[in-house]
């Protein structure tokens, strides 16, 4: 184990991309978004290629077709946009999605051996505490940030400091885990260590190329890193 890591008292997780597989409501919610501004749909690969940055870049990225958002968008077309993708969303917010192969056993894993466990997410709050309830990791975390909790969400590191000031502890012994170079930055930001999957969301880059103190393949592995347990826990 890493020596960075056996100091570790709480871990914070991504959802989008880590936790859960959205993708495919917010490629509903998009295309839908489209349709209505009688524009053609896009693909799902397109839309997991933007999601990271919160809905009103995915929103601008969609209208643009485009991960570099067209500055030539008027404003008024963007608030229209907007509020046809909140709809749309919030109408469909777990139709499609699901959670990853062993989240809730891990989760369940490392809550008994007593981590302080966190949601940090750049997802607008009004989504990311639905989403939390329905797939029943209420019970299993103690605490969620999302991109509207703070001034700043990620790759700033004010969300990691929240919570490691919510918990009592130094940021070194805060854990971030993401499948997105958002997560390591804001980790790296913070003087967190970070753990990145390679599964997930991250623009179709590598996250080993943002160089995360660990690279895992599964959530399965996180705790046989951190608590020297089996994998299948």
């Amino acid at each position: 184990m890493p020596s960075s890591f056996r100091q570790i008292r709480a871990i914070a997780f991504d959802l989008d991309g880590t936790l859960l597989h959205s993708a495919p409501d917010l490629h509903y919610a998009v295309n839908q978004m489209l349709i209505e501004l009688g524009r053609e749909p896009v693909s799902l690969g397109q839309v997991t290629g933007w999601i990271g940055n919160g809905i009103e870049v995915l929103v601008q990225r969609a209208l643009s077709r485009s991960f570099n958002v067209d500055t030539r968008l008027e404003p008024e077309l963007v608030e229209q946009a907007l509020g046809l993708f909140k709809l749309f969303y919030a109408n469909a917010l777990h139709r499609f999605s699901s959670l990853y192969p062993d989240v809730e056993a891990v989760l369940m894993a490392l809550k008994a051996a007593g981590m302080k466990l966190a949601i940090v997410t750049n997802k607008a709050t009004e989504f990311t505490l639905p989403l939390v309830q329905q797939f029943g990791l209420s019970g299993l975390i103690d605490l969620v940030v999302c991109g509207d909790t703070l001034p700043q969400k990620k790759p700033s590191p004010d969300q990691l400091l929240y919570c490691a000031e919510h918990f009592d502890i130094s940021a070194t012994e805060l854990l971030m885990v993401g499948d997105s170079r958002n997560d390591i930055q804001a980790a790296k930001a913070a003087l967190s260590p970070s753990i990145g999957l390679t599964y997930g969301y991250n623009y179709g880059e590598d996250i080993a190329l943002c160089n995360p103190d660990r690279v895992l393949n599964q959530l399965a592995e996180l705790s046989a890193l951190l608590l020297s347990v089996p994998e299948s826990v």
